[in-house]
């Protein structure tokens, strides 16, 4: 199983509606996917003696990445970097089992000229540190506010062909290297 990582909980969050359409991909993919959006994070994870140990209402985000044959994290830039609470998140999981040889895939966004280029580069490092398997193909989504119509949706074809081409050739990293089959024949 697939896990997809909102990498924000800004509510109604430009993230939230890319990420709508990387559903879609993998569902047009029959892969199974499960959804990390990390505006559900429970509230007493932020609490400071969560350092020493986790609340019982994080085991379930905790789970979904120990469970996960590859993670497709999406993450907007704030401020020239990741959002804070994606790197709390990251934070909080176990060490190093979480990520030590888990697939990663990288989509970025931005309002910005540069589509979350600098978030991602940062999470490749800290991933790299963790050492996941990072997939190659990244993509990047500029000016987001000016892709997205009024419903939330991407209207550039070419965009939406790039987030198809990614998760297909992320499922095939994956398969390869763990040697499992995501693609189910519903």
């Amino acid at each position: 199983m697939m896990t997809l990582l909102i990498g924000t909980n800004r509510p109604d969050s430009n993230t939230r509606k890319v990420a709508r359409h990387v559903e879609e991909v993998y569902a047009g993919l029959k892969v199974p996917l499960r959804i990390l959006d990390l505006a559900q994070l429970p509230q007493e994870i932020f609490l400071p003696s969560s350092y020493a140990e986790k609340p019982k209402s994080f085991r379930p985000f905790a789970d979904a990445i120990l469970q996960a044959d590859g993670v497709h994290v999406i993450s907007p830039e704030y401020n020239g970097g990741i959002p804070g609470v994606l790197k709390y998140f990251i934070d909080m999981l176990k060490f190093p089992e979480s990520f030590i040889e888990r697939p990663i895939c990288f989509t970025g966004l931005a309002a910005g000229m540069w589509g979350g280029l600098r978030p991602i580069e940062q999470l490749q490092a800290i991933f790299g540190y963790r050492n996941a398997f990072i997939y190659p193909h990244r993509v990047f989504l500029p000016n987001i506010g000016d892709l997205l119509d009024d419903s939330g949706c991407l209207t550039d074809a070419e965009l939406l062909e790039r987030l198809q081409t990614q998760a297909a050739g992320f499922v095939g990293f994956v398969e390869k290297l763990k040697g499992v089959k995501l693609r189910s024949a519903r």
